[in-house]
């Protein structure tokens, strides 16, 4: 409930002692660079006072230490944490994050509007501020076989719940360009609010057209190159640093003073044993920080910059009549939190403990077929074999030719040359299909690893060099709901259960950190070279088409020159 204005002022004139106030530090202005000594007045969740003497009926000594504005993660995944959104809040709040705005794409994708409306519950409970941009490619692209679907109508049902911002990140950036009228429809229905895009290496004049469409963000940037090219042409670019994606090295040279007010933070997708050894947002200012980038261009892009440019106006500054989204830091270069208030309100244990739980969603939406290894047989009488290259760090993959003869009409795993198995089981209910294909990368050389967390579509997705392994992963992962699993010699060696639709825990976030350092363990055993497997994992089914161009014939595939589609 908002203070009375009467309050706001009497609090910030100092006629009447302020609810809460922070005593002996200083405030980092974002505006201007400066350093403001002196107290910060609180009256409920609004800052009333910078920069003198305060009296308060609360007061918090903060002597030594600098404020600066709570961070706003700019697009995130909350289910790419594999804690549920209350778990989140506790896992990166006392980290810094007051904001995060996030886009329930995943869980969208599983079970649908129930998905969305769990999260926008959840958004009124949490000590963090939660804020939803709708999910628009519900399912992401015809090319895959999701549990749910969502159009236009049913979001515009949702557009003004206090907790929506907007439309989230238009995937579907063929549709924009080849004017498709369920994409056009969505579209239509937030003209004007806030669009969140997604287009990876678009430009030139298909860019032009995409961002004419209302189009306002970008987190798929890979290059400075890209980056800025959609600066230049009106876009904010979002920062992405991942557990996958990682984009800050190639993008943060052009974070600078100048560029700040147009750039910002995002992690798309990060998972908790990430979080617990590096950091969330504060990982990113910190690395930034120290590869030389200006200190108020850092802090910038992680709050006020992000405020702006999601038109969140009452945050982003430590400023009278802001919103109290506040950290104190004992150094700015280290980034390290001591004490962080969202809305007022201490990020504190009590404060966590004090919130609603929300109802789980998704039970029992794994509904895969049964499996044996000969589901996982590789039938073919060609050598020749389409392999998928893996790019570590990277979401995008390499589109490989190799020569694996038949034995029998069936092709093998080679671990000798890095050549695993890879299979997705629908797990929907839908149709109960299943495609083997093969894949280099890994660096498994025996069993198999299995999830359901499998972007866009989420069904099983699994890896291995023995069909035997694979099937009992695959079958593990119907058992417990969905998650991850590692398996060897019919052996399960670990695993994380995920039954809120296959995607999160309903464990702390320090259990699932401990059941992922047991996962990693278990595949390293088996030979996987790669730091983060089963986000890799994750990304190794989406549909991507990095080979094809749009014209106005539609997409065409520019090696075989075949409309495709």
């Amino acid at each position: 409930m908002a203070q009375p204005l009467s309050d706001l002022i009497a609090q910030g004139r100092g006629l009447v002692p302020a609810d809460l106030v922070l005593r002996g530090g200083q405030v980092l202005d974002l505006v201007t660079g400066e350093t403001i000594p002196g107290d910060v007045a609180i009256c409920g969740d609004t800052i009333v006072g910078i920069g003198a003497a305060y009296e308060g009926r609360e007061v918090l000594d903060v002597s030594g230490l600098t404020l600066v504005p709570g961070f706003i993660d700019t697009h995130l995944h909350i289910e790419s944490s594999l804690v549920t959104p209350l778990e989140f809040d506790r896992c990166v709040c006392p980290r810094g994050v007051t904001t995060a705005i996030c886009d329930p794409h995943e869980i969208a994708n599983v079970i649908g509007v129930e998905g969305i409306d769990y999260f926008l519950e959840a958004a009124t409970r949490t000590v963090m501020d939660i804020r939803v941009n709708l999910s628009s490619c519900v399912p992401s692209t015809e090319m895959e076989t999701a549990g749910a679907r969502i159009e236009a109508e049913a979001l515009v049902a949702l557009k003004d719940h206090p907790q929506v911002i907007g439309l989230a990140e238009m995937m579907n950036y063929p549709g924009v360009l080849m004017q498709d009228p369920g994409v056009l429809a969505k579209l239509e229905a937030f003209r004007g609010g806030h669009i969140d895009g997604h287009a990876p290496l678009l430009s030139g004049k298909d860019l032009n057209a995409y961002i004419a469409a209302g189009i306002r963000t970008e987190h798929e940037a890979t290059s400075a190159a890209e980056a800025r090219e959609k600066l230049q042409k009106g876009m904010r670019v979002l920062i992405r640093e991942g557990s996958v994606s990682k984009d800050m090295v190639a993008l943060s040279p052009l974070l600078s003073e100048r560029t700040s007010p147009y750039m910002c933070l995002c992690t798309d997708d990060r998972n908790p044993l990430d979080i617990a050894e590096q950091g969330h947002l504060d990982h990113m200012i910190r690395w930034m920080i120290g590869q030389g980038i200006p200190v108020p261009a850092a802090y910038r892009a992680a709050s006020l910059s992000a405020a702006e440019a999601f038109g969140l106006k009452d945050r982003g500054q430590i400023a009278p009549g802001k919103r109290a989204d506040i950290v104190a830091l004992e150094d700015l270069a280290e980034c390290r939190a001591r004490l962080v208030l969202a809305g007022g309100r201490v990020a504190s244990a009590e404060a966590f403990a004090a919130r609603e739980e929300v109802a789980p969603v998704g039970r029992g939406s794994v509904r895969a077929p049964k499996v044996t290894a000969a589901s996982f047989r590789a039938t073919s009488n060609a050598a020749e074999t389409h392999v998928i290259g893996i790019l570590p760090g990277k979401i995008l993959t390499e589109h490989l030719i190799e020569e694996v003869p038949p034995e029998g009409g069936e092709k093998r795993a080679d671990p000798g040359r890095d050549l695993a198995k890879v299979a997705v089981v629908e797990r929907h209910g839908r149709n109960g299909n299943i495609a083997v294909g093969f894949v280099r990368g890994f660096g498994l050389q025996r069993g198999a690893i299995a999830s359901t967390v499998c972007h866009d579509h989420h069904n099983i997705v699994a890896v291995g060099v023995s069909e035997a392994d694979m099937a009992l992963a695959a079958t593990r992962l119907s058992e417990i709901e969905g998650g991850f699993v590692v398996a060897e010699g019919g052996t399960v060696l670990a695993e994380l259960a995920l039954p809120v639709a296959g995607l999160m825990s309903l464990e702390p976030f320090e259990t699932v950190e401990a059941r992922l350092k047991d996962l990693r363990a278990a595949a390293k055993g088996l030979g996987v070279v790669l730091d983060e497997p089963f986000l890799q994992l994750a990304f190794i089914a989406l549909p991507v088409i990095p080979a094809l161009k749009i014209t106005d014939r539609g997409l065409v595939d520019v090696e075989a020159f075949e409309i495709i589609g």
